[in-house]
């Protein structure tokens, strides 16, 4: 490649000027150019600017050593670049990957040369003293962690003894340190696992099996007393963590070991066959079913067999190994009821299905324990190649429901599978408008979900009712309005069967539930149709203004409002207004709109005589009542059947803020009683609400003494419910507990 570009004698011109530097410089270029070809990961300039400035086999760390990048940069003579974006340091172009590759004399043993810097880095005295708790900021220590997570990648790719003798330091104590710590977060399995402020329990034996640097396993396991099925913090054995990432070298050594455990399962119930089955690693399979004390057909404690996790992944070469033994069951189900087949086919793995279907003792038709078969998984997720494996069988019913009654149609629907909603279509034995348990069809998932190209695609079948109603007496319009799907709700309304103000059980329509989320557009959609009519209340009397207001859909009320027909004061079976609900839930916006009309009355009560200021103090909704009160027709001392103003309901709730509001008005009584004699402040002292208690007790027509009918007091309430800093505000004028 560099040669067809006419690039290597450019690279063999600029490499000399590097060697040509004196000595420090040429060291800085060609360590520079060696790290970044050969590392595992781009590194950050950080990272790379440590790692020069490390002398091997120093116990100290000098950071007075550490280059600058802009001298790191010079020093390579314009062949490396900063990345800014990533600030990572890379190669100026992929030739010189290529050329750097192809002439591995410029660095020598580079692999045990940068394992040797990991190791010396971690072994210095200052990244020994790093604490384990709480967890170091690796902006203060920048190469630890690609030291502590890849020096062992580099050590089985160039071992030395070098190597060896600075791995036997990292090992002294290497269960406490950080590097152990950095390590195990970085793998998926330990990452929640791992407590920093506790030993981790993976021992030299584990890091070096994991890295799968069979010199050292060989070493470690012939010292005397040293346990090889002894478990780190998730109880994996160092075979589990050899067989996990492949190293047949030291799973080699590991079996070796009479006392070894070669079925010995990590705290999920997974043995090492497991994992080198999940991950794809053949040869350790084939090393591990070698052995009589091993069980290929041993399922972890979800249930889940080496042959479900090598089908899950697509491990065809596994799979075929483990079906080629007799002990191996290929319908085993799991705690879920899933069979291998299920995981294959959720995954797309098609090679895999097909090997399974060749068995005569695999059911392509078993259901989990929620009755989805292999199918519903494959066309739930939209694989068509499995879909289409599956239906080449005579034994798949494809119409098959799950325990809810859903057919693979409605889960290819419900996800927008539009390719396989047409393979299943294509069948005779295929009902396109099926419904569940529910009575809910495909057409009706495909709706709620805005799958607008499923929806087209059961459109075009003459079977299917789009204005079928299920048990809850909704069609798929009311799901489609309900969840803003503008295009569907559009597609739908182009079928004459579609009424488009179908109330469904509840008495709400398709308008209900669009303004009720808010979705303007599928509002206005859906008030262009004569047949709707925007203020049709429900079996609760609320009308979709009542819902947007309820909810702060300001644009949808505008909407409402535009229209003649809409009453912005109809009120529910509860007497409640849209300006009541609107109060209620501090929709200040709405509320500043609906005051705005003159056919809006701001201080209409409901039925229990409660107004909208009552809804609005007894939620503590500042905002709103600061702009209700700000209207001379609102009367804040207006009493509803109980007796209570608005005060009370503030003072009940606590919402010191509201009760300020109120008492500023003049015709609030602070001290009137409600039906049952109890005024505001005892409603205060009974909740505990102390902040309300002394705003109230500022005001002299406030008796704090003031018995209920029942002779019950402030303080009685406040000291019967425990409230004893209320208490303390009310004692100390003298009040007795009680009058009874």
């Amino acid at each position: 490649m560099t040669d067809g570009l006419g690039l290597g004698g450019a690279y063999d011109t600029t490499l000399n000027r590097i060697k040509g530097q004196c000595g420090e410089k040429e060291r800085i270029g060609m360590a520079a150019l060696m790290w970044i070809s050969h590392s595992e990961r781009p590194l950050k300039a950080d990272e790379l600017c440590y790692a020069l400035a490390v002398e091997i086999g120093s116990p100290n760390l000098n950071t007075d050593n550490v280059p600058s990048i802009w001298t790191l940069l010079v020093c390579c003579q314009g062949l490396v670049s900063v990345d800014k974006e990533a600030s990572t340091v890379r190669l100026i172009h992929f030739t010189l990957q290529e050329y750097l590759r192809v002439h591995p004399e410029l660095f020598g043993t580079a692999h045990s040369t940068m394992a040797e810097t990991c190791l010396s880095y971690l072994n210095s005295h200052q990244v020994k003293a790093l604490s384990t708790n709480p967890s170091p900021d690796l902006q203060d220590t920048p190469f630890l962690e690609y030291s502590s997570l890849y020096w062992g990648v580099h050590a089985k790719r160039g071992f030395s003894d070098c190597v060896k003798l600075l791995a036997q330091e990292l090992f002294t104590n290497y269960n406490n340190h950080i590097s152990t710590r950095v390590f195990l977060k970085a793998q998926k399995p330990y990452s929640c696992s791992v407590a920093f402020d506790k030993p981790s329990l993976f021992s030299s034996l584990h890091c070096a099996s994991a890295f799968g640097i069979v010199e050292i396993v060989a070493g470690l396991v012939e010292i005397e007393g040293y346990s090889v099925n002894k478990k780190d913090c998730v109880s994996s054995t160092p075979l589990v963590w050899a067989a996990s990432n492949g190293h047949e070298g030291v799973v080699k050594v590991l079996l070796g070991r009479e006392d070894v455990n070669p079925d010995e399962p990590d705290m999920y119930g997974q043995t090492p066959l497991c994992c080198a089955a999940r991950d794809g690693h053949e040869g350790v399979v084939k090393m591990l079913l070698g052995r009589s004390d091993v069980s290929p057909d041993k399922p972890n404690d979800d249930g889940q067999t080496p042959l479900s996790f090598a089908a899950w992944n697509g491990q065809e070469g596994v799979v075929k190994v483990l079906l080629e033994r007799g002990e191996v069951s290929p319908e085993k189900s799991d705690n879920d009821g899933r069979t291998p087949l299920c995981y294959a086919a959720q995954d797309g793995r098609e090679g895999v299905v097909k090997m399974l279907l060749k068995r005569d003792d695999v059911n392509p038709n078993k259901r989990d324990n929620n009755g989805k078969t292999p199918l519903s998984y494959a066309a739930w997720v939209g694989q068509e190649g499995v879909v289409k494996v599956l239906l080449e069988r005579d034994e798949v019913n494809p119409e098959k429901p799950d325990n809810d009654g859903r057919t693979p149609l409605c889960y290819a629907a419900r996800g927008g599978r539009d390719g396989v909603v047409r393979m299943l279509l294509g069948r005779s034995d295929v009902t396109p408008d099926k419904p569940d348990n529910n009575g809910k069809t495909p057409l009706s998932y495909a709706a709620w979900n805005g799958q607008e190209g499923a929806v087209k695609v059961l459109l075009e079948q003459d079977d299917v009712d789009p204005g079928k109603l299920d048990k809850y007496g909704r069609a798929s319009l009311c799901y489609a309005a309900w969840n803003g799907h503008e295009a569907v709700v559009k597609a739908l309304l182009e079928r004459a069967e579609v009424d488009p103000d179908k109330p469904d059980k509840y008495g709400r329509t398709s308008l209900s539930y669009a303004a009720l989320h808010g979705h303007d557009g599928v509002v206005k959609v859906l008030l262009e149709r004569d047949e709707v009519n925007p203020d049709k209340p429900d079996d609760n009397g609320q009308t979709p203004l009542s819902y947007a207001a309820w909810n702060g859909h300001e644009g949808v009320v505008k909407v409402l409002l535009g229209r003649d027909e809409v009453n912005p004061e109809k009120p529910d079976n509860d007497g409640r207004t849209p300006l009541c609900y609107a109060a209620r839930g501090g929709r200040d916006g709405v509320v500043k709109i609906l005051l705005g009309r003159s056919d809006v009355n701001p201080d209409k009560p409901d039925n229990n005589g409660q107004t909208p200021l009552s809804y609005a103090a007894w939620n503590g909704q500042e905002g709103a009542v600061k702009v209700l009160l700000e209207r001379d027709d609102v009367d804040p001392g207006k009493l509803d059947k109980y007796g209570r103003a608005s005060l009370c309901y503030a003072a009940w709730n606590g919402h010191e803020a509201v009760a300020k509001a109120l008492l500023e008005r003049g015709e609030v009584g602070p001290d009137k009683p409600d039906k049952y004699g109890r005024t505001p402040l005892s409603y205060a002292a009974q909740h505990g609400h102390e902040g309300v208690v002394k705003v109230l007790l500022d005001w002299d027509e406030v008796s704090p003494d003031k018995p209920s009918h029942d002779g019950r007091t402030p303080l009685w309430w406040a000291t019967q419910r425990g409230h004893t800093r209320v208490t303390a505000l009310l004692r100390p004028r003298g009040v007795p507990v009680t009058r009874i």
